[in-house]
């Protein structure tokens, strides 16, 4: 397996019906799916590697709050504005901000339960002309679709998940 990319790297798909139901699922999941992943892990377990050289279990949760709040923002501009430049951010030197480091899991955890009740209410309503509307990355220096934003969140939402399940799995806890 794979422990960097656990469930294989985003490979983007033409709009159906079905992908958005599946996509909309991992969005809506996600706070779920990582807080049975969590489930009777203690301090130390959460502050171990998800990999080598990876963030710890607990940078891992934050990450994915400071990401997907990041997301929703990038959604709600994309949704309201024509074609708005969005911010990017530094992931890696988030992870080591005070707030990483000293609040355990469970905020953002709860953090996440109400920002993916927001964001999954506001996609659901979402027609196909809807994701159609873009955003400038100006990373990547070109136009992704709110349709490219939300499989590239519902992998991200799956592949963090997966990150913990496979340490889980290799450490049989």
């Amino acid at each position: 397996m794979d422990l960097k990319y656990p469930i294989g790297a985003y490979e983007p798909q033409e709009f159906s019906d079905d992908v958005k139901e599946d996509w909309l699922a991992d969005i809506k999941f996600l706070p779920s799916v990582l807080e049975s992943l969590l489930t009777n892990l203690d301090e130390q377990q959460i502050k171990i590697p998800y990999r080598p050289g990876g963030w710890t279990v607990h940078q891992l949760v934050h990450h994915v709050a400071d990401s997907h709040i990041n997301a929703y923002m990038r959604f709600k501009l994309g949704y309201t504005e024509d074609n708005p430049t969005i911010k990017t951010y530094e992931q890696d030197r988030w992870v080591i901000t005070a707030d990483v480091e000293n609040l355990p899991v469970n905020i953002s955890l709860t953090l996440l339960h109400a920002l993916h009740s927001r964001w999954y209410e506001f996609l659901r309503s979402f027609s196909v002309e809807d994701f159609q509307k873009t955003i400038y990355h100006p990373e990547h220096k070109k136009e992704f679709t709110l349709w490219h934003l939300l499989g590239m969140y519902a992998w991200h939402s799956r592949h963090h998940a997966a990150h913990i399940r496979s340490l889980r799995e290799r450490m049989d806890w």
